[in-house]
């Protein structure tokens, strides 16, 4: 595919949500870009243009530099008529301003109100009670006889009651915040998308904030020894959070803090499904789970893309890129680039080292990175030792999206002890 692919498809490709529901023809693009054109410019119908970045050492270095570099007020890639929808938002105080979307010193001061709940020393006051929920999801698989969608029946719910349970929900309200989250982070997908219009899409946003607005409230008034109430009793600069800016730093909790996990718990299971030898490897040699626990977070790169804006002139390998210009960073390229990773494309559950930045880099580095790598390598620790045999039992599906996805079905077959 590639010797007929152009540079200028290649770009689009970028753009383009049902690129990423198809690896093999992102790949071909991505692997054109990194190698004859690694800072390309990209003019997609009903797009505001960007520079493609794809090389491993040049995200690392942009992210390095979050002052030349500015998250705001381009965070995401999104339509001309979606970033105009948003402008408006910002002038009226209504866009959300999640970690991700904010620069330093702000970003600095609001990461800090829920780095405590992150540090290892509480992530193994969590150890027992992720076990446990991982020991749960994997008897739910053997209850479901033996063939499922571990997608939808498994991955998605797993990693959502750890994250809500931190955050303090009613276990009434996960089955509302799954579907919000697949409509968010989905809005590119026909099958998850709530509609097709801007507006419509944004009202996902506006029931979000609907309901973590009464969230905060209620914590206030009765505050409780759970992350939402840490969120909604921050003190900066001698007061609380605004309320869009508690509602945001929920979003991105409740959100990303399963769906980008699920995404490689699945995306693990169909990559060890595809490499038999290293399925039966890990099961022989179960200390290499740390390892092959990176090696999916890699291969699956749920976030395939952030956006940078450059705050003064200035040049990318040698092209100029002009102030107020935007670049978007290619995770899953920089995940594949063959001068960073060894046979890139081969799926090693040893891989060592692995300089991936499926979790980002610099001041914006992943919030939730040890959490993700411990429920991970618990669901697999409680698995693999059970499991017999598995094969595909239907085509697997993923996600279009230009942000955030993965597989949305997986069907399986396995036999388990």
């Amino acid at each position: 595919m590639s010797r007929t692919l152009s540079l200028h498809d290649a770009g689009l490709a970028l753009a383009d949500p049902s690129a990423y529901a198809d690896e093999g023809r992102l790949h071909a693009a991505l692997s054109l870009l990194r190698r004859e054109a690694p800072v390309h410019r990209v003019e997609a119908p009903g797009y505001n243009p960007f520079w493609a970045i794809t090389r491993h050492a040049d995200i690392m270095e942009i992210e390095r530099d979050n002052k030349l570099f500015l998250s705001a007020p381009r965070t995401l890639l999104s339509t001309a008529e979606m970033d105009l929808l948003q402008a408006q938002q910002r002038e009226q105080g209504m866009e959300l301003r999640t970690l991700v979307h904010m620069d330093d010193p702000q970003h600095r001061v609001v990461r800090a109100i829920g780095a405590d709940w992150f540090r290892p020393k509480a992530m193994r006051a969590m150890q027992a009670r992720i076990d446990e929920l991982a020991r749960q999801y994997v008897d739910r698989m053997a209850e479901l006889g033996g063939e499922c969608d571990f997608v939808q029946q498994i991955a998605v719910h797993y990693p959502l009651y750890v994250i809500l349970s931190l955050l303090g929900l009613p276990e009434s309200d996960f089955p509302r915040m799954l579907r919000l989250t697949q409509e968010l982070f989905g809005s590119q997908d026909e099958e998850l998308r709530r509609g097709e219009s801007p507006q419509e899409q944004m009202n996902t946003l506006f029931e979000f904030f609907d309901y973590f607005n009464a969230l905060t409230a209620a914590r206030r008034a009765n505050p409780t020894d759970d992350l939402a109430s840490a969120i909604a009793n921050a003190v900066v600069d001698g007061g609380p959070l605004s309320d869009v800016d508690t509602a945001s730093y929920y979003v991105i909790v409740a959100t990303a803090g399963h769906d980008t996990t699920s995404a490689t718990i699945s995306g693990g299971l169909h990559a060890l499904i595809e490499n038999p030898d290293q399925l039966w490897r890990l099961k022989d040699d179960p200390a290499l789970l740390p390892l092959a626990t990176d090696e999916m977070i890699r291969w699956v790169t749920p976030v395939k893309e952030f956006m940078r804006t450059a705050a003064a002139d200035t040049e990318i390998r040698g092209v100029p890129v002009a102030k107020g210009e935007s670049v978007l960073l290619s995770y899953p390229s920089a995940n594949r680039d063959e001068e960073v990773f060894d046979d890139p494309f081969r799926f090693d559950v040893g891989r060592d080292p692995n300089r991936h930045l499926a979790f980002g880099f610099g001041v914006h580095y992943c919030l939730g990175a040890a959490l993700a790598r411990m429920e991970i390598q618990a669901l697999y620790r409680e698995l693999l030792p059970r499991l017999r045999s598995v094969e595909l039992a239907g085509v697997p599906r993923r996600t279009a999206t230009t942000f955030v996805g993965g597989l949305k079905h997986l069907p399986v077959r396995y036999v388990l002890e």
